[in-house]
């Protein structure tokens, strides 16, 4: 049977294969499910010397050895775009209503999976040469970025994979982040191994502005009766109407059920009988919109990745936050630089929790912008999210796009034709909580920030292979050692 190749961004069917190094070769050649038994956090990168005891401690005689350009380039592939995606899902419920056919917020797939593809993700590369973010293209633009270059991987030459990596890096910095080795900069060990010279880091960084939007419109989405009633569960509830004082009045003699946090849109939404305040929605259960598990899956991809390139890599602690968000560089601490905004602390009463009562992580100017303010108003910012998601050239409203995984056009269309998008209702009270969100704490979200910190990194380098020597069973660094003569690495 002949092989079925994903070749929807170009149309090409490179099957012949192109030239490849030897160290690409040998990358192809080795089994996914070996390089998870032999994955290990192995952290002693060329040039770096380990202070212990006498007869533990190491002084390198080497020089760091940065990552090559292909090194990178594979890495970088890892958390990128790989091809279009399908609805194969269902547009009837159970029920014999509507199923909102909509969700998703990208037309194109990545290297790991997210929340109704939302790709909230951003990675930043750190290396010697500085401080880079990896853009990541959408829609018609992602079919643009691997017009000339081969979709299928095995089908790329050394310089292609350089040329893509190019395509998506953008310098930020011309300087690695970095903050005095300590804490509460650098935890523990980590000030000795973590980001030192020659080695190769991926911070990621979420958005969780727009799919947290995304993600209340499609709770919203429930059918009349079912759609959950918003909850701020930091909050108790105060009424605000002559029928909510009644409610309040009754709750206090037991004629009324007791509400203890505060309904968004007040007891009303409840009256209307389309959000139920039987299955609420807390922000505190909503958390962050299962937005940040892209993160982790990306960071997975990468570690089994860097052992197919026999690096060193391991995934660990970060420079705490919000040391890795704010930039002083009079003080030696050079993060990423992110703008704060907003936060409310009352002069008197009971703070919010954080980060409700904090000021908000909102964007990189210029690279990275959430959808609230200071960028945009939040009646803005859901209106943005829905224009992402139908106008033209995004995600449903590129018929052709949208149908690159389909065999053939009619039935991507079909299925357009028939999707159905957000009620008006729910981006009705999709405005309103977002509104509540901002006007009560000053910031969106309340219960996570506009632009989230896992909080740990992945970094890969080239082994410090006389510690191992000295220090490993051979078993243990094999293949890293085998590395050296096959990359051509110094």
């Amino acid at each position: 049977m002949a092989e079925i190749r994903d070749t929807s961004f170009n149309g090409l069917d490179e099957t012949a294969g192109a030239e490849r190094s030897a160290g690409l070769k040998d990358l192809f050649a080795y089994p996914l499910m070996q390089a998870m038994q032999d994955r290990r956090t192995r952290r002693v990168a060329q040039g770096v010397s380990i202070q212990c005891t006498d007869d533990l401690s190491h002084s390198s005689p080497n020089a760091p050895s940065p990552l090559s350009p292909i090194e990178e380039a594979v890495l970088i592939a890892a958390t990128g775009v790989t091809g279009a995606v399908m609805h194969d899902g269902p547009l009837i419920k159970p029920t014999g209503l509507p199923e909102l056919g909509t969700p998703f917020l990208n037309s194109v797939g990545r290297a790991a999976p997210s929340a109704d593809n939302g790709q909230a993700t951003s990675m930043f590369l750190i290396n010697d040469e500085g401080t880079w973010l990896i853009q990541r293209p959408r829609g018609q633009a992602g079919v643009d970025l691997l017009r000339d270059i081969p979709p299928r991987w095995e089908d790329r030459s050394d310089a292609d994979w350089i040329a893509m990596a190019n395509a998506v890096k953008r310098k930020v910095y011309d300087k690695r982040l970095d903050a005095p080795r300590e804490w509460p900069y650098y935890l523990g060990w980590n000030a000795q191994h973590s980001n030192v010279a020659g080695t190769t880091i991926f911070l990621p960084v979420v958005d969780n502005t727009r799919q947290y939007i995304n993600a209340i419109l499609i709770l919203l989405s429930e059918p009349k009766g079912k759609a959950p009633l918003f909850v701020d569960d930091f909050s108790p509830f105060r009424p605000k109407s002559f029928v909510e004082w009644g409610v309040w009045c009754g709750m206090q003699v037991g004629l009324a059920p007791y509400i203890p946090y505060q309904p968004i849109g007040g007891i009303k939404r409840i009256q209307e009988g389309y959000f139920s305040k039987d299955v609420p929605a807390p922000f505190g259960a909503l958390a962050t919109a299962r937005t940040d598990h892209e993160a982790f899956l990306l960071l997975q991809n990468l570690l089994l990745v860097g052992e197919g390139l026999r690096l060193g890599g391991w995934v660990h602690s970060a420079m705490l936050p919000p040391h890795i968000m704010k930039r002083d560089p009079a003080n030696g601490v050079f993060g990423l630089g992110f703008r704060e905004h907003g936060g409310k602390q009352p002069r008197w009463g009971r703070w919010p929790p954080v980060p409700a009562s904090q000021t908000n992580y909102v964007g990189l100017d210029g690279f990275l912008e959430g959808a609230c303010p200071p960028y945009m108003s939040m009646n803005d910012a859901v209106d943005a999210v829905l224009e992402e998601k139908y106008e033209a050239d995004h995600v449903y409203g590129n018929a052709k796009l949208f149908g690159r995984a389909y065999k053939d056009q009619s039935k991507a269309d079909s299925f357009l034709k028939q999707a159905s998008h957000f009620p008006k209702q729910a981006v009705t009270y999709g405005k309103e909580i977002c509104n509540y969100v901002y006007d009560t704490y000053g910031r969106f979200p309340s219960n996570t920030d506009a632009f989230y910190l896992p909080g740990i990194w992945a970094q890969f380098s080239h082994l410090e292979i006389e510690y191992y020597n000295k220090m490993a069973q051979p078993w243990f660094y094999r293949r890293q050692a085998e590395g050296k003569k096959i990359w051509n690495r110094h």
